[in-house]
């Protein structure tokens, strides 16, 4: 595993509900936008420290990403179609949510 690949192309598929990215080390992942909710990087999903993570809501099958924005050039923030947008989701996050699920 490539520790700082860099992304070549993030697609949003609003028809797949899922975000196609590739890599520069040749890995590539579709990633649903309910993985991506229900996994984001927020204090608000992944809970403060090392204790266990709160309650989540439960997130429809239906949730969309309404945007994205760059954060300098080591991440995205996501902005979900349920008002969730406080995650920042750094390349390596991406990969590591592709890499726990299975590559395309």
């Amino acid at each position: 595993m490539m520790d700082h690949a860099w992304p070549t192309e993030l697609r949003f598929s609003r028809s797949r509900k899922s975000l196609h990215i590739s890599f520069d080390d040749g890995s590539a992942f579709d990633l649903p936008f309910k993985l991506l909710r229900t996994e984001s990087p927020s204090a608000e999903v992944q809970g403060h420290g090392s204790g266990p993570k709160p309650p989540q809501p439960v997130i429809s099958d239906d949730i969309g990403v309404d945007k994205a924005e760059p954060v300098g050039r080591y991440a995205v923030r996501l902005f979900f179609s349920d008002g969730h947008s406080s995650g920042l989701f750094t390349w390596a996050y991406f990969k590591q949510l592709g890499e726990a699920q299975g590559a395309t």
